[in-house]
């Protein structure tokens, strides 16, 4: 168990890691960019700082939750801070769809009226950004599905990415065509990047907080499964939700045959019922909960049942 835990203790230290090196570059980039968008008046440059804003905040946040997430269970926090990468990875969902409305919005607004645009400073800011954001996405590649908050992480930088590709694009179209247009035509681009993931990421993070079951669980299959365990007539307030990544979490009442409260067999079943679980639907042990039951208790109980 103690190599186990270890184990664990390692891989979430170096996802802290990852997530600190990719704020630090972020962070580098934004300045630059910041420096580029005033040299050059271009609306891509702008935005793409802009984003690269919000991405530094977000992957600060997300470096914060990491750490909050380390943070021991108590009485008060039974889960201790295990939610607090949902909460986070939801945030930036939501600023990150917030940004690629704006983007639209002004990128139309520049195509009726383009301003003049330095092109070959355009491509040298454009170019230093897609560099580092490369070097963020190498450090993030290997831990990206760890969890909701590396995945939101992974997700920003690569729009990032996307977003630096766009503004060397314009900057190379505006020097072959002279048209500044290219430049609002990229910011557009860039929005139109963002908003997809981060409406997908925002759908399963709030679906996550609204305790809905796990994706790929099915609750009728689990119930086929449990009627099967030996003994058990009938299985009600089947509950499944998620807590956080890799963290799901079931709960049931079971009816089971008279007999079994007197003959020994409730243990044993009881471990049937959560091996049951464990084996086919990869929720644990510990966290699978089945309250026992004989025939005729739920008409004690007050609330439907299902």
């Amino acid at each position: 168990m103690a190599a186990g835990h270890d184990h664990g203790a390692d891989k979430h230290a170096v996802n802290r890691r990852r997530l600190a090196i990719a704020f630090a570059i972020t962070s580098t980039i934004l300045l630059a960019e910041i420096v580029g968008a005033l040299v050059t008046n271009s609306l891509a440059l702008l935005v793409d700082a802009a984003h690269m804003l919000t991405d530094a905040a977000g992957l600060g946040t997300a470096l914060f939750a990491a750490h909050l997430a380390r943070r021991p269970v108590s009485a008060t926090r039974t889960w201790g801070y295990a939610r607090a990468e949902v909460l986070s990875a939801t945030g930036q969902a939501a600023v990150l769809l917030a940004v690629g409305v704006f983007v639209i919005i002004e990128g139309v607004q520049r195509l009726f009226a383009p301003p003049e645009i330095a092109s070959a400073g355009l491509l040298v800011f454009g170019v230093i950004g897609l560099l580092g954001n490369t070097a963020s996405l190498l450090v993030l590649a290997a831990g990206r599905n760890a969890n909701f908050n590396l995945r939101a992480a992974f997700l920003e930088v690569v729009n990032d990415a996307l977003g630096s590709l766009a503004v060397i694009l314009a900057a190379v179209a505006i020097a072959v065509t002279g048209w500044t247009g290219w430049d609002a035509v990229a910011g557009i681009l860039i929005g139109v990047l963002i908003m997809p993931r981060a409406f997908k990421l925002l759908r399963e993070t709030v679906n996550v907080l609204l305790e809905s079951t796990p994706t790929g669980l099915d609750l009728e299959d689990v119930r086929t499964h449990l009627l099967e365990c030996s003994k058990v007539i009938d299985v009600h307030d089947l509950h499944a939700s998620q807590i956080a990544t890799g963290l799901p979490v079931l709960t049931a009442h079971v009816v089971v045959e008279p007999d079994s409260f007197h003959d020994g067999t409730l243990h044993a079943l009881l471990d049937d019922l959560q091996q049951c679980v464990a084996e086919h639907f990869d929720i644990s042990v510990e966290h699978s909960t089945f309250q026992l039951e004989p025939a005729g208790h739920a008409e004690h109980e007050h609330t439907p049942h299902t």
